[in-house]
């Protein structure tokens, strides 16, 4: 009978932090499987994971735990030898050594851990599919930067260090630097997040800690690879250097996938393949193969995949982007490359304006939250040369559905202020898209209350287009005119306005969601002068063209009208039922302007059903939303209406202390939670006084429930 044995894990000089529920994941497969591959970036700590997973589990190998680190054999030929000398063999006969490996280890019960075998994958594989055919009693540990693709195998990805984790680490390798240490945790969390919680870049970055501050190893940052040297002596080559632990990984991709490496680079966050195969295929890198090797990249742990709302998309790590983008300098193709991202997302942007009118709404919505990141590159591109201005534009003016239909306004307003204020060369495409980014800046600052910004936005959209002779610029900033004055309680101008913005649209030709919207703003101006039946009217006919057309948007804002209207006909169970719909398509798109108004008016709703406490809690839920929005109801009389009537009737009925106590409950809850709760309705039985038809609503007829108005712009 064999004595037991430990094996020859080496001893850990310092802790693994974080990491509990990874070695607990690990512990559960390596019962359960017999080859399991740790994989990841290099320096993400898969071999010191891989160590102490190891020697957690050392108790269940009587013959031992044994460490073959094969990170510097080049040579197939000595890999075997390197496991025999890792397990402590001598054989002087001329045996092959893979017999000599496979009698030794055929019955004996033990974990062979193998680390850095990346470089030699095929002939470690073979080598390691002949041991675990031949001994029943071995089981396999194996860490490197792709998997070994063996039948059984179970792969085992590692993510960097997140958040506090991340944190902890950087702190405590600083403090054993430098006692000293000591820094405020955002500043820490700021420098993980740069480093994207690489424990390897962390551990470097602690050494800096010992003559720089963090803010000074933030700015220096840029230069990531020649900052982050000087690892601990006696640690394996790779783990001194951030260079070189991602030269590593660069070392052993073949010259297509470092050239693909160094061209998605040029991506800012995730990408799709079709983006890929668009801006990184050429004549060295045919498109038919960027498939395949996007599928090298993603098994060598330099591409990450992510499944999102907007499909299947690839991203980086910043610290492998950075090593690419630097071999893409080195290459001479980074302007040609960020020029072509910039043509992609053009197209994209463009796409995406003629599809927001369609069924596929929500998947634009979705697609284009998800490419923000690469939107906003393409937009800084364009801004940056005097000649490509008016491109930017274009995008900016593009993306008006994303602004104002998906929560962006601030976001857009940025954008449409900046490309307005730089000068673009002058030709006929560059007059339009500087009207185009006109109207919207226009749009975009209306819906945020700054009515002086957006009137002199569209009276130069205006005046430009009647010199350009531009029919469908001028009818866009006519429209806009007159949501303006909606919004600034004009109603007779309104009225005026937007009218004629629907005559200018139809010859034309203009059908989409805008002069969908257009024609709901005139039904508001109707519904808010009195004229109900012609309000109805007119959202009955956007609804349906909306329903045929598959546009949910628009749509939400007809049915906000139509509840408005049958509010005030006395049917509050068919306002709760439009407004019901109201609220899940604006929370959807994460239209707060729309979900707020939706809601505000459904308290009106709920009151008016003698749900006063339900009411106030709704009314304290849209405080917070409207925060995020801007200015209350843009000092609107009219659109403040609900509110006050609401706020009047609920607190008359619980009293001011109840009121306040339902109105601060409802300003705890999130966005999510208060959609749920407004399409759900009250559970409660209704409460003091009786349900009432809200006779009054509108300030036309109720002039001392409306706020000041402010002057015509």
């Amino acid at each position: 009978m064999r004595q037991r044995t430990d094996g020859n894990l080496p001893s850990e000089l310092t802790g693994l932090v974080g990491r509990g529920a990874e070695l607990a994941e690990l512990g559960r497969l390596l019962e359960s499987s017999r080859l399991v591959t740790v994989t990841g970036v290099g320096g993400v700590g898969k071999s010191r994971l891989a160590v102490a997973a190891a020697r957690a589990v050392q108790e269940r190998f009587p013959d031992g735990v044994w460490l073959a680190e094969l990170s510097c054999v080049r040579d197939p030929a000595l890999l075997a030898l390197s496991l025999a000398e890792a397990l402590g063999l001598t054989d002087h006969t001329t045996r092959p050594l893979r017999a000599v490996l496979a009698e030794h280890l055929a019955g004996r019960s033990l974990l062979l851990v193998l680390d850095g075998f990346e470089q030699l994958v095929e002939d470690c594989a073979e080598l390691v599919r002949e041991l675990l055919r031949r001994a029943p009693g071995l089981r396999v540990l194996a860490a490197g930067r792709r998997p070994l693709l063996l039948d059984a195998e179970q792969a085992f990805p590692l993510a960097p260090l997140g958040g506090e984790d991340a944190v902890r680490l950087l702190a405590e390798r600083a403090a054993a630097a430098d006692p000293s240490f000591g820094a405020e945790p955002a500043v820490l969390g700021e420098l993980c997040d740069r480093l994207d919680g690489i424990p390897l870049a962390l551990e470097l970055a602690a050494g800096r800690l010992r003559t720089l501050s963090p803010e000074q190893v933030l700015a220096r940052l840029e230069d990531r690879f020649g900052l982050l040297t000087g690892g601990a002596r006696g640690s394996l080559p790779r783990h001194r250097a951030l260079r070189t632990a991602i030269g590593w990984s660069h070392e052993l991709c073949t010259a297509e996938e470092r050239l693909l490496w160094a061209r998605l680079s040029v991506f800012a966050g995730a990408f799709d393949l079709d983006a890929a195969e668009y801006v990184c295929a050429g004549p060295d890198v045919p498109v038919e193969r960027v498939l395949d090797l996007v599928g090298e990249l993603l098994a060598q742990s330099l591409l990450v995949r992510e499944d999102s709302a907007a499909g299947v998309r690839y991203r980086m790590l910043e610290t492998v982007r950075a090593y690419g983008a630097g071999w893409l300098e080195s290459l001479g193709e980074a302007e040609r490359l960020r020029r072509r991202h910039r043509d992609w997302y053009m197209g994209l942007a463009t796409w995406c304006e003629l599809d927001w009118f369609s069924p596929r709404q929500q998947e634009v919505a979705a697609l284009v939250e998800a490419e923000l990141p690469n939107l906003r590159l393409a937009l800084e591109y364009c801004l940056e040369d005097p000649e490509e201005v008016h491109l930017g534009q274009y995008l900016a003016g593009t993306l008006w559905f994303y602004w104002a239909g998906c929560g962006r306004l601030a976001e857009g307003r940025h954008w449409l202020d900046r490309a307005l204020e730089e000068e673009a060369a002058y030709d006929t495409d560059a007059d339009a898209s500087r009207l185009k980014a006109l109207w919207v800046l226009g749009y975009v600052a209306a819906l945020q209350g700054d009515g002086v910004a957006s009137l002199s936005a569209l009276h130069e959209c205006r005046e430009g287009a009647a010199a350009a002779g531009n029919p469908v610029a001028a009818a866009y900033a006519v429209h806009r005119m007159g949501c303006l004055a909606l919004v600034s309680d004009d109603m007779a101008r309104a009225g005026e306005l937007l009218g004629s913005a629907l005559e200018r649209y139809r010859a034309a030709g203009e059908l989409n969601s805008n002069v969908l919207m257009c024609q709901v703003e005139l039904a508001m101006v109707l519904a808010f002068q009195g004229d109900l039946p012609a309000a109805r009217s007119l959202c009955a006919e956007v609804r349906e063209i909306c329903e045929e057309r598959g546009e949910r948007w628009t749509k939400a804002y007809a049915l906000y009208v139509l509840a408005y209207a049958a509010l005030d006909a006395g049917d509050a169970a068919a306002a709760r039922t439009l407004l019901g719909e109201c609220v899940t398509i604006n929370h959807a798109f994460h239209d707060l302007l729309g979900l707020v108004l939706a809601v505000e008016l459904l308290a009106l709703v709920t009151v008016t059903e003698g749900h006063p406490a339900e009411a106030a809690l709704l009314q304290g839920a849209a405080e917070p939303v409207w925060d995020s929005v801007g200015l209350q109801l843009f000092g609107s009389g009219y659109f403040n209406a609900p509110r006050l009537l609401c706020e009047e009737r609920s607190r008359e009925q619980l009293g001011p202390v109840r009121y306040a106590a339902e109105a601060a409950a409802g300003r705890a809850l999130g966005l999510d939670a208060l959609a749920e709760r407004a399409v759900r309705g009250p559970s409660r039985r209704p409460g003091p006084g009786r349900a009432a038809r809200p006779a009054g609503m509108t300030p036309a007829t109720r002039p001392d429930r409306a706020r000041s108005a402010p002057a015509e712009p």
